[in-house]
């Protein structure tokens, strides 16, 4: 018999064994979690960017439609004195009021190359321009009204730059007449 206070040589190696066993767990525990960690790692540096050029061409579809429904607006504002307010959602990018050369505007500057590099393409009455700088693209969508109408920001002929913001933009559309039918854009 034993007595109290004395180990047997076989209570030793029982309690190393015990004691591999149960750091073996955790290493297998850690390393299953760094393989698992790496591999998300892994898809998210695939998916990501991806992701984000489908974001940017989904605001380049976005912002085409804002357009065609400004030029909508000021096509049917009718005769001088009528006005017409719209909302202006910017997410990404930036809206230009060009009223020195009688232009709306957008930019934004991304991932997706949305039309042939450095070729000015039409769809409609918007001319789409794209140009490759670094890793990125800058895509600039135009409509030009020099033709037929006299476009001003808040009464006078100067530019306008709206960026991205929480809430959307009230933009006031106001026909003023004139032998060029005078538009005149405000912003709130």
């Amino acid at each position: 018999m034993n007595k109290k206070g004395e180990l047997k040589v076989s209570d030793c190696l029982n309690f190393s064994i015990n004691f591999k066993k149960k750091g073996q767990v955790w290493i297998e525990a850690v390393t299953y979690t760094l393989i698992a960690f790496t591999m998300i790692g892994l898809v998210l540096a695939v998916a990501k960017p991806k992701i984000e050029e489908l974001q940017d061409k989904a605001i380049i579809e976005q912002s085409i439609e804002i357009i065609e429904e400004i030029d909508s607006v000021i096509s049917n504002i009718g005769c001088s004195g009528n006005q017409r307010v719209i909302e202006l959602g910017i997410k990404k990018g930036t809206f230009k009021i060009d009223g020195e050369n009688d232009k709306i505007i957008f930019e934004i500057k991304g991932k997706h190359e949305y039309s042939e590099p450095e070729q000015n393409i039409t769809k409609g009455n918007i001319i789409t321009n794209t140009k490759k700088i670094g890793k990125e693209y800058l895509v600039t969508l135009t409509r030009d009204y020099s033709d037929r109408y006299n476009i001003t920001y808040q009464g006078k002929d100067e530019s306008k730059s709206i960026t991205k913001a929480s809430i959307p933009y009230k933009l006031s559309i106001l026909n003023e007449g004139g032998e060029k039918t005078l538009i005149d854009i405000d912003i709130s």
